[in-house]
Parts: C-alpha cells; sequence; structure tokens
C-alpha cells in the first residue's frame, strides 16, 4: 500500500513538474498547441475529471443558442455542447489551426451533428457582425491567446446584450490562469461575473455581457 502511495505522489509531482517546464518554455516561447497534441490532452482521464456534457452545463448551454467556440481542440467538448444547443441552436468552431478544425468536421460527422460550423479565423479580428451570439466559451484556450485583452474586445461585440463568455481552467493544463486573473481583465472590458463554478483545480468562470 506504502509502494503504491509513493508512486501515485511521484507520478503526480512528475506530471505537475512536466507541466511547469512547460508553462515556462511557453512564455519564453508562445505558440498554440500543435495539432498533434490534441490526442494527448483530450483523453480518458481529462474526461474523467472534466466530463464534456457537464461542462457544457456549466457553460450555460441551452437548445436554441448561437454559440462560439474558440479552440476546439479535438472536438470532443465541441459534440457536448453542439448536442446541448439542439434542437434550434447551433455551435460555430473558430481556430486557426486547419487540422484542428479538420479534426473537429470528423468527429461531428461521425456523431451525426449537423449543428456544427467551423471557421479559420483569428481570435483578435473575429469575422462576425457585432451582436451575433449568445454565448461563447473557452475551454484551457485563454492562455494560449497572443493578445487576450483584444481577444475580449471581439468576444464582447460578437455577444448579444446580456450573453454570456464562459472561461473553463484546468490545472496542469501549462497555459493555466487564476479566476481572479481572467476576471480582472474582462471586467477591464465590460464583462461582469454571473457565475463561478468549481475550484482550484478545475473552474469554471461564466461572464456577462
Amino acid at each position: 500500500m506504502n509502494s503504491f502511495l509513493q508512486f501515485c505522489g511521484w507520478t503526480l509531482l512528475a506530471v505537475f513538474g512536466l507541466a511547469l517546464l512547460v508553462r515556462v518554455f511557453r512564455k519564453l516561447v508562445h505558440f498554440p498547441m500543435p495539432e498533434f497534441m490534441a490526442g494527448l490532452i483530450d483523453n480518458p482521464l481529462r474526461h474523467l475529471w472534466m466530463p464534456p456534457a457537464r461542462t457544457a452545463a456549466r457553460h450555460a448551454l441551452h437548445p436554441g443558442m448561437a454559440v462560439l467556440e474558440i479552440g476546439p481542440g479535438n472536438g470532443t467538448y465541441s459534440v457536448a455542447a453542439a448536442r446541448a444547443l439542439l434542437p434550434g441552436g447551433r455551435l460555430e468552431a473558430v481556430d486557426i489551426e486547419p487540422k484542428m478544425l479538420e479534426r473537429l468536421q470528423r468527429k461531428a460527422q461521425a456523431a451525426g451533428l449537423t449543428n456544427i460550423d467551423t471557421r479559420l479565423a483569428d481570435v483578435s479580428h473575429l469575422p462576425y457582425a457585432d451582436a451575433s451570439f449568445d454565448a461563447a466559451y473557452l475551454i484551457a484556450v485563454f492562455g494560449e491567446l497572443p493578445d487576450p485583452t483584444q481577444a475580449l474586445r471581439e468576444f464582447h461585440r460578437v455577444l448579444k446584450p446580456g450573453g454570456t463568455l464562459a472561461l473553463s481552467e484546468l490545472l496542469p493544463d501549462p497555459d493555466y490562469s487564476l479566476s481572479s486573473t481572467l476576471e480582472r481583465r474582462a471586467a477591464a472590458v465590460g464583462f461582469t461575473r454571473r457565475t463561478l463554478h468549481g475550484n482550484l483545480f478545475y473552474y469554471t468562470l461564466v461572464l456577462e455581457r
């Protein structure tokens, strides 16, 4: 038993140590998550800790809504979100990496979902009219944004009055940000906090336009 606990302890220490090293490296050399890493990050352990369907519920997604997702990754959470929007709702997923969007398209097709659209775009200059969406969300993506303040301005612009922006963060993601940091940044462009769910290790901050 003691050997097992020691093994678990050293494993956790190694995971957090690796995450710390990656975090430092990413601060020095900024880059979005490579497409080949999507499968590593989108894994059963993450799904157990951060269930896709529960995450969609935390993001306050409901049938009939028009929703924007930034950085869909492997598409697992996108599929859960798109299902939560049925009937009548649509999910628009944006990424700067074409192969990420191809992954999502394949996953949506396999799931039989037709209410997911993808768009290759820069989050700092979103190709949508003002007040286009009821909600927007990012899952462990905010720290990857090259210009977070400009991105928040764009989210504010494309959301309808009263629309929501949900930010979910998970440790040991190397780009993890504290909820207080995100709330302070968002308040500077006109967002106010609606709800905060979870804990230090996995939380969802829902902001209102």
